[in-house]
């Protein structure tokens, strides 16, 4: 016998069922984010660049107000990490999807776009080793790669770091790091990138400030680095060199000297490149800036790192032109690092602009 209990029940399921089916059809169409009508960067300073670190935002609208940002602080350059792991399949397949929604705003934005790539696939190296463990068994594959985003996004992405601070073991995979290494990764890269691309700007290095001497099991100083690379042949395998350049506690306008790591440490860079005659071949800072770490022992305190960002900027415009650009590292993450990292940022994860943001964006005339 059926009694109106269970007859209730039977109604009140019917209802939650049709509920589940309705709701959908009631809550609002997503979002549609477009990269819009193009854009273009004013700016009193072009050389002014910054890193983006879009690598891990997966909100396609906290990319376009990432890049939308720069383009209102008045920076033309963006640095951004494409790592070869995230989308190069063993089968050849490559998911374009994430780079296409990046390179597709920032363009939009009017910004010349950095691509830096790096990180090896597990398919293509030894077992139980680290994502930057790239030999001389993948240089191929990695050039596969490189190729194929040069020319997927030919029009678009202008210039390539092959590599990320070959002279630091952590970055070659915790092995010893040598420039004869990475000049054969250089010679094996370069033709298949032209190519694809002849108008694709290879950048080499980028080369970490750094004081280890020969022999050390954490890398090698950047300036003996950089002439084993001429030594090895290098010359001819990239049209510009990515070099880092961190002001640490220094004023920008403190003297270089080859036992110093500060701002003017390219000048001793630039040096080498001249010895070796290189000097037509520009230089672009990938990573520079200063920290405001409350406790951090290499920072400074807020009001000088905005000074000295200034300082650079103009030192840089008026001493080195060499130099195209000089980018901040770095323009925000996507979530805290809850280190003396987040001090490194000139914007917070909410899109928050620190002080240092609206200086910039003062001096560059958008303010």
């Amino acid at each position: 016998m059926i009694t109106s209990r269970t007859t209730l029940q039977f109604a009140t399921g019917w209802r939650l069922l049709l509920v589940a089916l309705l709701l959908p059809l009631l809550q609002p169409p997503p979002v549609l984010i477009t990269p819009g009508p193009p854009q273009t960067v004013h700016t009193t300073h072009p050389i002014l660049g910054v890193h983006t670190r879009l690598t891990d935002e997966v909100e396609e609208w906290k990319i376009q107000r990432t890049l939308q940002m720069v383009r209102e602080m008045g920076a033309g350059w963006i640095v951004e990490f494409f790592p070869w792991a995230y989308y190069h399949a063993e089968n050849g397949n490559i998911a374009w999807q994430h780079p296409d929604l990046v390179v597709e705003h920032a363009h939009a934005q009017g910004l010349r776009i950095i691509a830096r790539l790096g990180l090896t696939p597990e398919w293509a190296r030894p077992p139980d080793t680290p994502l930057t463990y790239l030999d001389e068994t993948a240089y191929d594959d990695f050039a596969t790669f490189a190729a194929a985003f040069a020319a997927r996004y030919r029009g678009k992405v202008q210039y390539m770091i092959i590599g990320n601070e070959p002279n630091l073991s952590y970055e070659w995979g915790y092995r010893a790091t040598t420039p004869a290494d990475y000049v054969a990764l250089l010679k094996v890269v370069y033709p298949a990138i032209k190519a694809a691309n002849p108008d694709m700007v290879v950048l080499a290095g980028a080369l970490a400030p750094t004081l280890e001497p020969p022999g050390s099991p954490w890398g090698l100083n950047d300036l003996l680095y950089l002439q084993g690379m001429y030594e090895a042949g290098a010359a001819d395998y990239f049209d510009g060199l990515a070099v880092h350049a961190y002001g640490l506690t220094f004023p920008p306008e403190i003297e270089p000297a080859p036992d110093l790591l500060n701002f003017r440490r390219v000048e001793l860079v630039r040096e080498v490149m001249v010895a070796n005659g290189d000097a037509e071949t520009s230089i672009f800072i990938t990573e520079t800036g200063w920290n405001d770490h409350p406790r951090w022992t290499r920072a400074v305190r807020p009001g000088q790192r905005i000074a000295y960002t200034l300082d650079a900027i103009r030192y840089a415009e008026v001493n080195w032109p060499y130099v195209e650009m000089m980018a901040i590292w770095a323009f925000r993450f996507p979530a805290p690092t809850r280190s003396y990292m987040d001090y490194y940022t000139l914007v917070t994860p909410e899109f928050v602009p620190k002080p240092i943001y609206e200086a910039l964006q003062a001096f560059t005339g958008n303010g």
